[in-house]
């Protein structure tokens, strides 16, 4: 593979999946250096071959950790054995490249007999993503336990079952499983009902799943929307949605909300994160955004006022409305916004009929952002507006349909959220599960991307 050739597959199928990466170069390299290593500063050495006298250095935020070099030693092993092939169709090799990924994935997740049994399963609940059961998409959910290696004699394998009718019904994906041993035969049924709580990282409808499957055992998901979910350590590590796969880089993405902003608290960051995670698979979209401690007074320049659901945060909203009034030298103008800030803030609201910011301040009462219910968050977060919180966690908005800028390019969500970029992080979660932040660049004023998750 020449080195165009290499640059182009890196760009194509390695950066999208590990979020936040990108080329930082070029280095010296001999026939004594290996394909993938570790580089400094969080960085990883890359190169095709042995032979090659240079190596791309991938660079990020944040360390890699040793499951994604694993799998990008096991991405570059496929793909040059498909270079190998010579082949000239084009489409052919973009649909042999992809599937190199999917393998390198399940090599990644373990030993050689299990890549065989989870491959196998992956391809088969591809199937069924494009099936329906009685006109209706099916939920599938199956654990690989890696301690199991069940009695073949009289046992059913999945390739024996899975293209059945009847084995659609036999799991729900989030509570109910068919367990399998490492070779993939049947073991039997698993019901997730009281699984101890402990820290996990996955969507909030999947965290028992997350909790059952420690490092011997790997959870398996076709959702009802098609998407294929991979579970181990406690944590969703890969899915497949849209035909694409994605590598859940979840601290790097935790550590990235940290850049650009002066706030330190993780508990906000994670519940920012973890928010984003459960509005894109709950397919129901959502903007996000986490001021700079900085900023929040230009912010509130594009938030009306009957939005707003801190006391605090009213106040300063008051004062502006009522200075940039009295800058239009318009008497009457300025007697109408004074008398519309006349009162106190819960006056404010029952005067002015503000039934949804009232309702909002009952249901979170007081507390900030990352102390609510994840579910709570997530239904929050999913109203058509904006949810603004800042620096310390404290809720602004929610719902808030924000004074756009002029010259706003795209759909409500995303001039929305590159409106509020500058004044901190700002997250669109799309209705097709999308996840997509950004930020304005301190010295050029530019926006830019801080990340984007499948």
């Amino acid at each position: 593979m020449n080195k165009e050739e290499f640059y182009r597959v890196v760009e194509k199928l390695v950066l999208p999946l590990f979020t936040g990466s990108y080329i930082g170069g070029e280095e010296a390299s001999t026939s004594r250096d290996s394909e993938v290593a570790y580089g400094k500063q969080n960085s990883l050495l890359i190169k095709p071959s042995k032979q090659e006298e240079y190596r791309l250095v991938l660079k990020r935020g944040q360390p890699f950790k040793t499951l994604e070099l694993n799998l990008l030693k096991s991405i570059i092993y496929e793909i040059n054995v498909i270079a190998e092939l010579n082949l000239q169709d084009d489409n052919y090799i973009t649909t042999l490249q992809m599937h190199a990924v999917e393998k390198a994935i399940c090599l990644s997740l373990s030993d050689a007999d299990i890549t065989t049994t989870l491959l196998g399963i992956v391809n088969e609940l591809d199937k069924w993503a494009s099936r329906t059961y009685e006109g209706k998409r099916v939920a599938i959910g199956l654990i690989i336990n890696e301690n199991l290696d069940a009695e073949k004699e009289n046992a059913l394998h999945f390739t024996d079952i899975f293209n059945k009718d009847f084995f659609a019904l036999l799991s729900d994906g989030k509570r109910s499983f068919l367990e399998f041993g490492r070779d993939g035969y049947l073991s039997g049924y698993v019901q997730l009902d009281r699984i101890k709580a402990m820290p996990t990282i996955a969507p909030h409808e999947y965290e028992q799943i997350a909790r059952y499957c420690n490092d011997k055992r790997i959870g398996v998901i076709l959702t009802e929307n098609g998407d294929i979910l991979i579970f181990k350590n406690r944590q969703l590590l890969f899915s497949k949605r849209r035909g694409m796969w994605n590598v859940y880089s979840h601290d790097e993405v935790i550590q990235l909300l940290s850049y650009r902003g002066n706030y330190s608290l993780k508990d906000i960051r994670k519940s920012i994160y973890y928010t984003a995670l459960d509005c894109s698979f709950a397919y129901s979209g959502g903007i996000l955004v986490l001021l700079n401690k900085d900023m929040v007074e230009d912010a509130l320049v594009h938030i009306n006022a009957h939005d707003i659901l801190d006391a605090k945060y009213y106040e300063m909203k008051k004062k502006q409305e009522i200075e940039n009034a009295s800058k239009l030298y318009n008497l009457q103008n300025l007697s109408s916004v004074e008398a519309m800030y006349a009162h106190d803030y819960e006056t404010f609201l029952t005067e002015q009929r503000c039934y949804k910011s009232q309702c909002l301040r009952k249901i979170i009462n007081g507390k900030p952002f990352y102390e609510l219910n994840r579910k709570m968050r997530q239904e929050l977060v999913a109203m058509d507006g904006a949810t603004i919180v800042d620096f310390d966690g404290t809720i602004i908005a929610v719902g808030a349909i924000l004074k756009i800028e002029a010259g706003s390019e795209g759909g409500g969500r995303l001039a929305a959220a590159t409106t509020l970029a500058k004044y901190g992080n700002s997250i669109k979660i799309s209705q097709d599960g999308i996840i997509q932040a950004f930020y304005a660049d301190k010295k050029t004023g530019k926006l830019k991307n801080l990340f984007n998750v499948g």
